[in-house]
């Protein structure tokens, strides 16, 4: 399943230079070691409490918009319910494609705004753009 979502965020980077922004990353690596392999790929990583020197540190709830300057895709993995409508609001200031990944038995909590379920693979997410 994981393979399959991280597949699907290549495919959506293609091959051109685009900016990625993984938010809330938490102690889960393996999507963004895949991304990292990719040099049209510039990928930034943010959390509230960095696991480590290569994520950077931010508050979702009042981000830091010039981390995310030229963000071409947000995309988030598991982010707690709370955190969700503050990561769409990001994507929408960003202009950007937002793609999240909920726990399985988990419903969104976006707000107004609705998310597209897709399904790639094995992977099921959501989308926005």
């Amino acid at each position: 399943m994981w393979q399959d979502f991280g597949e699907y965020i290549l495919s959506e980077a293609g091959d051109k230079n685009v900016k990625i922004a993984e938010v809330a990353v938490g102690k889960f690596d393996m999507i963004s070691k895949m991304l990292e392999k990719k040099e049209n790929i510039t990928l930034i990583k943010t959390d509230i409490s960095p696991k480590d020197s290569t994520v950077i540190k931010d508050d979702i709830t009042n981000p830091n918009l010039d981390i995310y300057k030229g963000t071409d895709i947000v995309y988030s993995i598991r982010p707690p319910s709370e955190l969700q409508p503050h990561i769409v609001k990001l994507a929408e200031k960003l202009d950007s494609q937002l793609i999240i990944k909920p726990l399985t038995n988990e419903d969104l909590n976006t707000g107004r705004v609705k998310m597209k379920l897709k399904n790639f693979g094995r992977a099921s997410f959501y989308t926005l753009r």
